[in-house]
């Protein structure tokens, strides 16, 4: 059953939904906290952030955790199986890196 528009004769409301008294403004700041709260980030694999936080221009790669510039904006939003794969490309960088 549909809420009347106490303002219009018992009409429905011109858009047909039903009225909530504006709670559906209200409520969706507390839906998106909820929702916030269920959201999991994987931290089984840990950072390889050493906290030496600079861009080499020549590699786009972080000097100190030898990470792209997308794979530390991503990493807490990623699983485990990726953060796993982007350390063992860490490993073949470093392994690159270093001067035979």
């Amino acid at each position: 059953m549909r809420a009347l528009h106490p303002k219009n004769d018992g009409r429905p409301k011109n858009d047909g939904r039903p009225m909530n008294d504006g709670r559906d403004a209200a409520d969706r700041p507390r839906r998106r906290r909820r929702e916030a709260r269920r959201r999991t980030f994987d931290t089984s694999v840990p950072s390889p952030c050493i906290s030496v936080c600079q861009v080499d221009d020549a590699t786009g790669l972080c000097i100190g955790c030898y990470r792209a510039i997308d794979e530390i904006r991503d990493w807490p939003i990623l699983g485990a199986d990726e953060k796993t794969e982007i350390l063992q490309r860490i490993v073949r960088r470093k392994a690159a890196d270093r001067p035979a």
